[in-house]
């Protein structure tokens, strides 16, 4: 209360000193009177106490991030990092809104993008446990409303993006129009054919995810977003991970930005991602991703055999890897540890969500900026893979 009244009262300077108690009432009434969202959010961040072997590195990672969101200019970011299941650092740094000078901190959702995906590759494996999804029939099994295309197309090519299905086309990463089920929204490219035969080529796109979604409110039986918060949120405790709707208040939700032609930070243009959201159309924090990525490194949520589903390369007809399973990309670093991670892009946000198995360290960054260079959150990842390896050395 302390600092919003402080800046308060420098925005509204006190005239006289006769009027100085007013005022002091006035600060207080209106804080008293904020928005839930706004007071809180504007609580100095909070800071995840570090076990004292990660304090070193902790220090040095907190030092990376003020460098870089100094040189690079990003509103703020978010990062947290958990080693072995337990959160070892999670701050807030820059702001979560410009205008209002609110501080960034863990608790502020941001728009997560692609990680949508990984969230959704949970659901279809819970889906594939219960015996109520087959990844290798066509997918009008579940969504018979969908057109037939020129080859049968299946979830398990559609979670990998194999599937042939276009990604966005123009503008359409922009579009303002609401949709008010996961198949209407479906319509901006049901009827295009498809871009190469299924299982013959890697082809990235958000629409066929969408797809995806569709097939597990089928298989599923209920809508998506319902079933996601049944089968993955519940379960795992993400109590901040809500799907983008545009018009309630969602609490902490920060603002959104994107870089004008000459660089500068403005306000991002107004979107409706109601039409994706499993490609794309998520709100999380960064400590609701870390649980869930935790939740893939053991067998309390998904079984051994889920885990290989999503976090085995599937491969073109040819037999050529593509560097992603269902839901997750897959790569090797120099030293022959496997990476498991999903980035996303959306309208005002860029995340990242990655994690090593061997050391079981699991990072997440988010930033509330379009398009913004988040390198430093694999700086913060190696970091801490080098010190979680010497803490077992020891």
């Amino acid at each position: 209360m302390q600092g919003r009244a402080r800046w308060m009262m420098m925005t509204n300077p006190v005239p006289s000193t006769r009027r100085h108690h007013h005022a002091v009432i006035a600060v207080v009434l209106a804080y008293l009177c904020a928005p839930p969202a706004l007071a809180q959010s504007a609580a100095p961040a909070a800071v995840a106490p570090a076990p004292l072997h990660y304090a070193e590195v902790v220090e040095e990672a907190r030092a990376l991030v003020r460098t870089d969101i100094a040189e690079r200019g990003y509103p703020g970011i978010a990062i947290a990092v958990a080693v072995d299941g337990e959160t070892v650092w999670s701050e807030g740094f820059g702001y979560a809104d410009l205008e209002h000078r609110v501080p960034m901190s863990p608790a502020v959702k941001f728009r997560v993008g692609s990680i949508s995906k990984s969230l959704t590759a949970a659901a279809v494996a819970s889906l594939v446990e219960d015996g109520r999804l087959d990844l290798d029939v066509p997918v009008q099994t579940y969504v018979p409303s969908f057109p037939e295309k020129a080859h049968p197309v299946t979830t398990r090519q559609l979670g990998g993006h194999l599937g042939g299905i276009r990604h966005y086309r123009g503008n359409e990463n922009f579009i303002r129009d609401p949709y008010a089920t996961v198949v209407d929204g479906l319509s901006i490219f049901a009827d295009d054919p498809l871009l190469h035969e299924p299982g013959t080529a890697f082809s990235y796109t958000s629409h066929g995810f969408n797809l995806l979604s569709a097939a597990v409110e089928g298989a599923a039986g209920q809508p998506f977003l319902d079933y996601m918060r049944d089968a993955v949120f519940r379960p795992l405790g993400m109590r901040d991970t809500v799907a983008d709707f545009v018009t309630p208040i969602i609490r902490g939700r920060t603002r959104y930005y994107v870089r004008d032609d000459e660089g500068r930070v403005v306000n991002a243009p107004f979107v409706n991602n109601s039409y994706k959201w499993a490609g794309g159309g998520f709100l999380s924090t960064t400590e609701d991703v870390l649980r869930f990525a935790n939740a893939h490194l053991d067998d309390g949520f998904l079984s051994k055999s889920s885990r290989e589903l999503l976090f085995t390369e599937q491969k073109t007809r040819d037999g050529e890897g593509v560097g992603y399973g269902l839901g997750w990309f897959i790569r090797t670093r120099d030293d022959g540890q496997r990476l498991l991670s999903h980035s996303g892009g959306s309208v005002g946000g860029t995340s990242l969500m990655v994690m090593e198995p061997d050391t079981r360290v699991v990072v997440v960054g988010l930033i509330n900026l379009t398009g913004a260079n988040n390198s430093v959150v694999r700086e913060v990842l190696d970091r801490f893979i080098e010190a979680a390896a010497a803490a077992t050395e020891h």
